[in-house]
């Protein structure tokens, strides 16, 4: 899956982690600090420019300086050091190139934060009959709202131009990787439904799962540090009363708790959904074989099969109704706990209206990225599913020992034992 597009996966991915804590360690410990002495410095918070120029500020031209220069040594390096040249342009420099635009995608939604506060200020001056409020002041505004989301759209669609190019060469790579070792393959049982279906829903899912964690990631980056300057602006939480940095604080503890409640109530689901797998499997192959020889496929035979398919889906949909209950309730709550935190500074007159959908905003884009596990727990499951398929299959090329969920015998209650499957 991985050693077919990246140079030696398990070295890449663990050098860049590391060079990425170096790069943000760097940044905030020396280099940030460094560009304003040299005239980079951040407009303070309330003074951010509105609109384009938020993203040729100062210290933003220093960061693109930054990334191109930490960018270019690591893909230099695995370009030395490393195997697969043939995906390299795709798997190293075309990764670098979707964190950048992914982060660049975040400090849109950044700039449209900003654009928040003026615009939730002006509507309530003019609400509340405050002299000096044109009709120019909101067209001035919605001008610059609708630069930003041209310039959003436009990104999108270059972006998910270039991703699905960039997952497709993965997919490539994967089924280059496979039937290039076709005469030992070929003997496995699934071994076409593993080349052509599994790589096919792989490259799928990691299309849209692999870019929500990233943004995920780039979100907290640009919105984290947006919140905790916020946070001069409310001083204490309903309950708990005052505490170093409100916002910051809540916005943490809230979206930590609805990750460790998902991970709780659906801890059982990837297992259920990759024995799902093995029990499908073992009912088609028995119809398949049931096609060229009539001793196979009796109707006993076939009833007993699904009957195990029939317990495994029904033990599904317990489980499953289970976690969707918990996960239904923490996003409605969700959809409130912005508001309930800001009720003693609203009562106390200590924010404008504007303020309030600045801090709400931030709010739930910084809440939202620590809730990956929670809006993409449905899709992990089945990408843990097709990835423990697919693990199987190449230890089954390679002989080598399956994987332990693969050894184990699976027994439903009843008694019903189904065998360890190759293609399941």
């Amino acid at each position: 899956m991985f050693q077919s597009f990246f140079p030696k996966p398990k070295w890449f991915f663990l050098s860049a982690l590391i060079w990425t804590l170096v790069a943000i360690a760097g940044w905030y410990g020396v280099v940030r600090e460094l560009g304003v002495s040299m005239g980079f410095a951040p407009f303070p918070e309330g003074d951010q420019p509105v609109g384009l120029a938020h993203f040729i500020t100062p210290d933003f031209l220093w960061f693109y300086l930054y990334y191109a220069v930490f960018s270019a040594i690591f893909g230099v390096f695995w370009w030395v050091v490393g195997d697969n040249r043939k995906w390299q342009l795709w798997s190293v420099w075309g990764s670098q190139l979707i964190i950048f635009i992914t982060y660049f995608s975040v400090q849109i939604s950044v700039a449209i934060n900003n654009w928040r506060r003026p615009f939730g200020d002006t509507l309530q001056a003019a609400l509340q009959g405050e002299g000096g409020i044109t009709a120019g002041d909101f067209y001035t505004l919605m001008l610059i709202f609708l630069q930003i989301a041209f310039l959003s759209v436009t990104l999108f669609i270059v972006t998910r131009f270039f991703i699905s190019h960039y997952i497709f060469r993965w997919r490539k790579a994967m089924n280059d990787y496979y039937t290039g070792m076709w005469e030992r393959v070929r003997h496995i049982e699934g071994a076409s439904q593993r080349v052509q279906e599994d790589t096919m829903r792989f490259a799928s899912i990691m299309e849209g799962l692999g870019v929500s964690m990233i943004d995920s990631v780039m979100t907290l980056i640009a919105f984290l540090p947006v919140l905790f300057s916020l946070s001069q602006y409310v001083t204490e939480l309903p309950i708990i009363g005052a505490i170093p940095a409100p916002l910051f604080t809540a916005a943490i503890f809230w979206s930590l708790f609805g990750t460790i409640l998902m991970v709780v109530v659906g801890v059982k689901l990837p297992g259920l959904e990759f024995r799902n797998q093995r029990v499908e499997a073992a009912y088609r192959k028995e119809l398949v074989y049931g096609e060229d020889h009539a001793d196979r496929a009796q109707p006993e035979t076939l009833v007993e099969l699904f009957d195990n398919v029939r317990r495994n889906y029904f033990r599904l949909y317990l489980h499953y109704t289970y976690f969707n209950l918990a996960r239904s309730l923490y996003l409605q709550a969700d959809n409130i706990f912005a508001y309930f935190i800001l009720v003693p500074a609203i009562v106390a007159g200590a924010v404008t209206y504007g303020l309030v959908q600045q801090i709400v905003s931030a709010f739930g884009q910084v809440a939202s990225s620590f809730q990956y596990l929670v809006m993409s727990w449905s899709t992990i499951i089945e990408l843990i599913s097709i990835y423990k398929r697919l693990a199987a299959f190449e230890a089954a090329i390679f002989g080598q020992p399956l994987p332990e969920i693969d050894r184990e015998d699976y027994q439903e209650p009843g008694g019903d034992v189904v065998e360890p499957h190759p293609e399941g």
